[in-house]
């Protein structure tokens, strides 16, 4: 997934759309293309590549057309190449999509269209879409029915825009879960839409933001809004504001806010173009790593500060627990001053959203100085720390604005999880089958953090009821410990209220005597191996007089006997589980902050990027 630009209206569609896929480009992708109907038929441009190929490729063979749609695409299923890029038609040429999500049951699907003779062209999920709006509307329905049909045949969170020679007057947009957002920028006479606002500013400022399980029919003088149902929904019109920083902003009052709800999609970019679900394999190839590099491998040593430091906690179990290698977490800071043990056949492995944090750099050339194979898991490309190392994880989430992370630290989650699987392939730790398991798992992550972020107005309410804390406690065990660690920091980052995070096993070696009414505990008890534990400690924190909010999993019946304030988290493979627990005490953080009229994106005495020791 990744950008998507749509135009109906009476001008060229083709430079419309390739300007505003160049706008998208900060998201990154592997291939690009675009659909346009021209003169009653749908012609299609499509390329490995960058966007400059695809221009190449109009330029030698144009198409010209007032309807039209575009796609950049990181690739999710198939290799990037000409034939997997979108958009994809159909078998008859009629009808066309492109799509932000992953289909989670297209394999299901797919055999079932291949049993009544669709031939598939590409080895993507996508192309389940087009051939099931085809099938529906060759039954008899309408294009707007077509597509309504078929997203209750599908599994997982998607945006999707389609369009059709047969219904050449309209552009059809749905969006179900949080697989990004589609907005729509309404003109004089044309009409956008978007998987983000750059694409289409520079023609409109007036624009509405599909909701999950909404769907737009889009003319050149109207756009209807429905539900998936089929209920008729009123037109919310945005204005956006001029300055630019505003309107990158779009329906969300903070950044951090938007980045918080952009997760779904970054997550989805980071498995893109690195995971082949159809054979159970992870690539990381910027890495390069040899299988007798990967077997010499004796020690990895993770690297980084604050946020990003957590993230390599979690990295150490799963590095262990998956590829059997040992695994040290080093503050950044400290490292370089601690006569690290490193050799030839250490890894030292730098995290950072910058790629220019001063103390990770400095740790980095102490690994480098004493022959350790460098690597480094990096937001920002062509970074200080993207550039001396010797292979490469990127982090796929776009620009982070806000100072307190969150999009770069649940993609740094799954980075690690990655690492960890390729790891064991390499080094041959794991069978195939449980190597196709682990991977299995990643697919419905995407859709299970669209749920946490469904659940937003609950962490509302939660934050109204704690807002004028002074004091939080925050607890975890085992693989959530480090996300214990991450809540409370985000609490004092950005609202200023003193929080700690603490293993819960060491609570009655100190902790425990703070806690009373006027000392919340924040348990994070999911339903994972350390869950009986937390149920003891949740005890403990109320025979004390204090007062729990709990993270807990759906279902859970024990807690609810407990604790009437509960984070819900939807059941998720534990090893998975610390995404999916992020996402509540990033809200509830963020909502404490601005319920108390703090300066969320700008918190004081912070900076995006440590430059400094």
């Amino acid at each position: 997934m990744c950008g998507i630009v749509g135009y109906i209206g009476e001008k060229d569609s083709t430079p419309i759309i390739l300007n505003g896929l160049k706008r998208l480009e900060y998201r990154g992708y592997d291939s690009a293309g675009l659909a346009v109907l021209d003169n009653g038929q749908i012609e299609i441009r499509r390329d490995a590549g960058k966007l400059s190929q695809l221009e190449a490729l109009v330029s030698d063979t144009p198409i010209h057309g007032k309807i039209g749609i575009g796609h950049t695409r990181w690739a999710t299923h198939g290799e990037p190449n000409a034939r997997n890029a979108h958009p994809h038609i159909g078998s008859t040429g009629e009808f066309v999509v492109v799509h932000n999500g992953i289909v989670e049951n297209f394999l299901a699907l797919r055999e079932e269209l291949s049993a009544e003779g669709t031939e598939f062209k590409s080895e993507t999920d996508t192309e389940t879409i087009v051939h099931l709006v085809e099938k529906f509307f060759a039954s008899g329905s309408s294009l707007e029915d077509a597509v309504r049909k078929t997203l209750k045949h599908l599994k997982g969170a998607h945006g999707i825009v389609v369009m059709s020679s047969r219904e050449p007057d309209k552009i059809v947009a749905a969006r179900v879960g949080n697989a990004g957002g589609v907005v729509i920028g309404l003109g004089e006479g044309e009409n956008f839409v978007a998987s983000d606002l750059p694409a289409i500013l520079e023609h409109t400022r007036r624009a509405v933001f599909l909701e999950s399980h909404q769907m737009a029919v889009i003319g050149r003088d109207r756009v209807k809004l429905s539900d998936i149902a089929g209920n008729p929904v009123t037109l919310h019109v945005q204005n956006i504001a001029w300055d630019p920083v505003a309107a990158e902003k779009g329906a969300y009052r903070h950044f951090m806010q938007k980045e918080i709800h952009e997760q779904v999609r970054s997550l989805t970019d980071t498995l893109a173009g690195r995971v082949d679900f159809d054979e159970g394999r992870v690539m990381l190839n910027d890495l390069n790593l040899s299988t007798e590099k990967a077997r010499k491998i004796k020690k990895i040593i993770i690297t980084a500060c604050g946020t990003a430091a957590h993230a390599g906690m979690v990295g150490k179990i799963l590095i262990e627990r998956i590829a059997r290698v040992p695994v040290e977490v080093a503050i950044a800071s400290e490292f370089r001053y601690a006569e690290p043990l490193v050799d030839e056949d250490t890894v030292v492995l730098a995290i950072s959203q910058s790629g220019e944090t001063a103390d990770t750099l400095a740790a980095m050339e102490e690994g480098r100085s004493r022959g350790a194979l460098l690597w480094s898991n990096v937001n920002a490309i062509g970074s200080q720390a993207m550039r001396i190392a010797d292979g490469c994880i990127a982090m796929q989430v776009g620009p982070e604005i806000g100072v307190a992370s969150t999009k770069a630290f649940t993609a740094p989650l799954l980075d690690l999880y990655l690492l960890a699987v390729y790891l064991a392939d390499l080094r041959r730790v794991i069978d195939p089958d449980q190597r196709f398991g682990l991977v299995n798992d990643l697919m419905g992550i995407p859709a299970l953090v669209g749920t946490c972020l469904d659940r937003e107005e609950a962490v509302l309410g939660m934050a109204r009821r704690f807002k004028n804390t002074r004091h939080m406690l925050y607890l975890g065990r085992g693989i959530n410990m480090p996300i214990a660690y991450e809540g409370a920091l985000k609490l004092k980052e950005i609202s200023y209220i003193h929080a700690e995070g603490y293993p819960a096993g060491e609570m009655k070696h100190g902790p425990i005597a703070l806690i009373d009414k006027a000392m919340p505990v924040v348990a994070l008890a999911p339903d994972d191996p350390w869950y009986d534990k937390m149920i003891s400690q949740i005890e403990q924190a109320l025979a004390r007089g204090g007062e729990v909010i709990a993270l807990a999993t759906d279902g859970d019946e024990r807690i609810p006997e407990l604790t009437e304030h509960i984070l819900w988290v939807p059941a998720t493979p534990w090893l998975l589980s610390p995404v999916v627990t992020s996402i509540p005490l990033q809200l509830f953080a963020y909502h404490i902050a601005s319920l108390l009229g703090l300066d969320v994106d700008q918190p004081r005495n912070l900076a995006k990027s440590v430059t400094v020791e």
